[in-house]
């Protein structure tokens, strides 16, 4: 990637977290006069740029999905210790995303240590700008998917929990569940030799063919459901999250660089081509015949 391209992809970045920043703490409580929500938002940015460093000179990637599940953490663990008026929705929403950090970010990090690298990164982290817009890139994908459900653990309003509430925690197990399904049904694939070189088209992966994106965007979409009765004026533009998760999942990274590799690989397969052809790229549909 060209330097100018990461320059400007690392200024977009800070637009982006800096604009976010300020709609997310109108309406959010104070901290020693600072908005609490800009407070604890900025930890994502501050710790992936912590980590860029020595993950630079040391040329490893191996923390990177790690770091990102950490700053969802420290972010709550923050906002938690710093709010004095924590109510049940609150509660709620930080459950939803510390679990959420735990189970992936275990996961990624387990997995990258068995594989030994991450291909996506294998001549990005010998480039220092292209890096560093990489691990910026982690800080603002941290804000943008949790802004909501922050902006509902800083704001100064409260309300009970309702319809709502209730529809989102349903929406956020389903999936979660649909996440941690795929991601088993694949290790579990990945672990017979026989399967060594083949795509997965079995269990869920029968349903769609990113199965695991669709438990996180789905997730994602609970939370900001939970997050929404207590947020008003600009506060409302960090209902962006799910959004965001969807288009970049969809769009930037996530399914369009593995759709990619998949044609790269088996592109000329009849058995592939037969399944791409049969199965939706991201919902759920039952598996016809």
């Amino acid at each position: 990637m060209k330097f100018s391209h990461t320059i400007i992809g690392i200024l977009v970045s800070l637009m982006l977290g800096g604009s976010m920043l300020w709609v997310g703490s109108q309406g959010s409580l104070m901290h020693n006069g600072i908005a609490l929500f800009a407070l604890c938002g900025a930890i994502g940015f501050i710790l992936h740029w912590s980590v860029f460093l020595p993950s630079f000179a040391f040329q490893t990637e191996h923390y990177f999905d790690l770091t990102g599940s950490l700053s969802y953490i420290t972010t709550v663990v923050a906002a938690v210790y710093l709010n004095p008026d924590m109510d049940l929705r609150d509660l709620i929403i930080c459950a939803m995303i510390v679990i959420w950090a735990v189970r992936l970010g275990s996961f990624l990090f387990w997995r990258i240590k068995k594989d030994g690298e991450d291909k996506r990164f294998k001549i990005m982290k010998t480039k220092f700008t292209w890096f560093l817009m990489t691990w910026t890139l982690g800080g603002l994908w941290v804000l943008m998917t949790m802004a909501a459900g922050l902006a509902a653990i800083t704001s100064d309003t409260s309300a009970p929990l309702g319809i709502l509430a209730y529809a989102g925690i349903t929406l956020w197990v389903f999936g979660m569940a649909v996440e941690v399904v795929a991601d088993t049904q694949k290790t579990q694939f990945r672990k017979d030799p026989q399967n060594q070189g083949r795509f997965i088209s079995t269990g869920i992966w029968a349903w769609s063919r990113h199965p695991n994106y669709f438990g996180e965007i789905t997730l994602w979409a609970g939370v900001a459901l939970v997050a929404l009765p207590v947020l008003s004026g600009w506060q409302l533009a960090t209902m962006i999250s799910p959004v965001f998760v969807y288009l970049l999942l969809t769009r930037v990274s996530g399914i369009t660089m593995l759709e990619a590799i998949a044609e790269k690989r088996w592109g000329t397969d009849p058995e592939f081509i037969a399944y791409r052809d049969a199965t939706p790229a991201l919902m759920l549909r039952k598996p016809r015949g």
